[in-house]
């Protein structure tokens, strides 16, 4: 009798059909106004912050000292106010490299007054060339910063104690090169004099930068979204590009008419606007910018990828050390020439923690150029009111480090948050 199967089961069940993958971001973007309600819920509470909170700080600052002073949000104050960003600004982009890196630089103010020292000292007590003495003293402030990454790097010194042994160094060489000499003044005219104290009167100047940047914020994002199209990915609808770019037409105008009911468009503001739209676009927009924040990530898994860690700590230090130099000669510019104590007091200070207010983080691999603007126009703005209400200088200091608190405990609370969310 032969033996027969009955009723035999299938050899292999076809598998199922595969479900297409969705990007979440489609499905925010069909939702339309709720849907990016809950995306925006969904990040806070994954502690994805962002510039969230020195946005609506900058917001508190302007309601709680334009009730206090009513001139606190007049024209000749905010012109004030860009005109003080620009200096120590620059060297808070200096310090926002470092920082993705998870490093610290603790001699940017010793690095600054060298820098002024330098120039000085060829140009007015040498008669050198104003334009040369100027690229003189940024190169010796790349030259510094060379010097700090390569024990940093090369011969693997903390840059903590790296720094802080050049925050003492080079104080004493700026004291020693200014010689008995308090002060040097800034001759009227030359470059250094014209940084902080050239206005673009034509009210022309301050609409066209506001039009153009509105322009270039535009082309970029639609640029952006052609190429993402392009290679199969999701880009931005026309909606949100449209409002993206009107909210900041409309706050780069209003900027503008206040300039021009003052005293025009600064000079001082458009070189530190080109600074930081250059700095962005290294960070961002470059395989350099990336690989700055795979080593501020993770040094190891960078160099085991392939990546010149110690090319890039290096490089790093010497961008932090040439916009070091570029700021000092803008505190000179403020303070009518170089002093033995340009770059002290409260300097180095305010430059770390407009990059850390702004959302730098301290812990390395996170952060915007643009944080250096947001946290410095924080620290101003509060010194402004300050000055404007009569407060001593020691208030400002508490205040300013009550916020600089606020700002790592936020950073620190943020992290562990992504963290409880397996975000990082």
């Amino acid at each position: 009798m032969s033996d027969t199967v009955k009723n035999p089961a299938p050899a292999v069940a076809e598998s199922a059909a595969p479900i297409p993958a969705v990007d979440p971001r489609l499905l925010v973007r069909e939702e339309g106004l709720k849907g990016y309600l809950t995306e925006f819920q969904r990040k806070v509470r994954g502690g994805e912050l962002g510039s969230i909170p020195v946005i609506l700080g900058l917001i508190a600052i302007g309601v709680i000292f334009q009730s206090l002073d009513g001139s606190f949000l007049s024209a000749d104050s905010l012109s004030n106010i860009s005109i003080y960003v620009a200096g120590q600004g620059i060297m808070a982009v200096g310090i926002v490299f470092v920082l993705l890196l998870g490093e610290i630089d603790l001699s940017v103010g010793s690095v600054a007054g060298v820098g002024a020292a330098v120039w000085a000292v060829l140009s007015v007590s040498h008669g050198m060339s104003d334009g040369l003495a100027v690229l003189i003293a940024i190169a010796a402030g790349a030259v510094i910063g060379a010097l700090h990454g390569f024990f940093f790097a090369k011969i693997g010194v903390p840059a903590f104690v790296v720094t802080l042994a050049g925050f003492l160094g080079w104080s004493g060489l700026q004291i020693w090169l200014m010689g008995g000499e308090g002060s040097i003044n800034t001759p009227g005219g030359s470059i250094v004099e014209q940084l902080t104290n050239y206005y673009f009167e034509d009210i022309a100047a301050a609409y066209g930068l506001a039009t153009a940047a509105t322009a270039a914020y535009l082309g970029s994002m639609l640029l952006d979204s052609r190429r993402r199209k392009a290679a199969g990915l999701l880009g931005r609808p026309a909606s949100e590009i449209a409002l993206r770019a009107g909210v900041v037409g409309v706050l780069a105008l209003v900027a503008a008419y206040e300039l021009n009911q003052s005293r025009g468009l600064p000079l001082a503001l458009v070189i530190f606007l080109a600074v930081l739209v250059l700095a962005d676009f290294v960070v961002r927009r470059t395989t350099y910018g990336r690989q700055i924040f795979a080593v501020g990530g993770n040094a190891e898994a960078a160099r085991r990828a392939g990546i010149n860690v110690d090319k890039v700590r290096i490089t790093v230090f010497v961008i932090a050390g040439t916009l070091a130099v570029v700021g000092g000669l803008f505190i000179a510019s403020l303070s009518g020439g170089a002093t033995k104590s340009l770059g002290a007091g409260n300097t180095l200070m305010n430059v770390i923690a407009a990059a850390v207010i702004g959302g730098t983080s301290l812990f390395g691999g996170r952060g915007k150029i643009w944080s250096a603007l947001l946290g410095m126009l924080v620290i101003q703005s509060i010194q402004q009111g300050l000055n404007l209400l009569g407060m001593a200088s020691e208030i400002q200091y508490m205040i300013t480090g009550a916020v600089l608190l606020a700002a790592v405990v936020i950073d620190s609370v943020s992290r562990r948050t992504q963290k409880s969310a397996g975000r990082t």
